[in-house]
């Protein structure tokens, strides 16, 4: 079974992709669900939160205010990393719990679906990296990494600044302000930076018929490279797991060449 690793910026359209993905069949781990469940009332995880920043980023039904808590670490770098440092490892222990699950049904690929796949350094252990991007990056943030990048489907539009289009997006998904907006996107790599990651980069900056007919071709591609050998792969699980660490070698020897080549 391959696991690919699903990426993108605030409010670029990654969760559309991940819906539309699990429309055709593919199934998707999604972190930012994933994130919401470990921190449940009860949950360790909640807890240390609490023990870390204080009863007050509670409601009063004893259920996490994510609004309290983002305005406190979205603007602070080190309690940014605190509360990471407690989520993530919940996080990433469910994720894989969630691949060991596809693998037992049967499963021939999975998504991971993770907005901080590449900070986290979760990539490196995914077979593919998957960024969800707007054409318009490519001349507003030039990514001099970009060689990388190994498929691409463009649907060139020039639809003006590229952060302001994202800032945009943010602001009218989560009803906020411009402020908390700003502070969101910068608590993430910026999006061209995650391009020098990408084995495949699909453009959300066209219409939703233009993005559906990309994840239909992207979808297909995953069912055909699958091929027959999955089914092997699954019935001797010693041949899966060679498979696995063969691929995460490779990646990791191709992602050091680049950095060297990089300087």
């Amino acid at each position: 079974m391959e696991v690919i690793g699903l990426t993108g910026g605030i409010a670029t359209g990654k969760s559309t992709v991940s819906k539309q993905l699990a429309t055709r069949g593919i199934p998707v781990i999604d972190a930012d669900v994933l994130a919401r469940e470990v921190v449940r009332p009860g949950t360790r995880a909640l807890k240390k939160i609490v023990s870390t920043f204080g009863p007050e980023i509670l409601q009063e039904d004893g259920t996490l205010n994510r609004a309290k808590l983002g305005a406190i670490v979205f603007n602070d770098g080190v309690k940014r990393r605190q509360l990471n440092a407690i989520v993530h490892p919940a996080v990433r222990w469910e994720m894989a719990m969630g691949v060991l699950k596809c693998w037992l049904r049967g499963e021939k690929v999975c998504v991971l679906d993770v907005p901080l796949l590449i900070e986290s350094k979760i990539y490196q252990w995914v077979g593919k990296v998957v960024v969800i991007y707007w054409s318009v990056f490519l001349i507003a943030q030039p990514c001099a990494r970009m060689p990388l990048m190994t498929t691409y489907y463009p649907y060139p539009r020039d639809r003006g600044s590229s952060a302001e289009i994202q800032l945009q997006r943010l602001m009218q998904r989560d009803k906020s302000t411009r402020d908390a907006a700003r502070a969101r996107l910068q608590a993430q790599l910026p999006i061209a930076e995650k391009l020098a990651y990408a084995d495949i980069v699909i453009d959300n900056s066209g219409t939703q018929a233009e993005l559906e007919v990309q994840v239909e071709s992207f979808a297909r591609r995953l069912h055909l490279e699958a091929g027959w050998s999955w089914r092997l792969k699954w019935l001797i699980p010693p041949l899966g797991l060679f498979s696995a660490i063969w691929t995460l070698i490779w990646r990791h020897v191709k992602y050091s060449r680049q950095e060297e080549r990089l300087g």
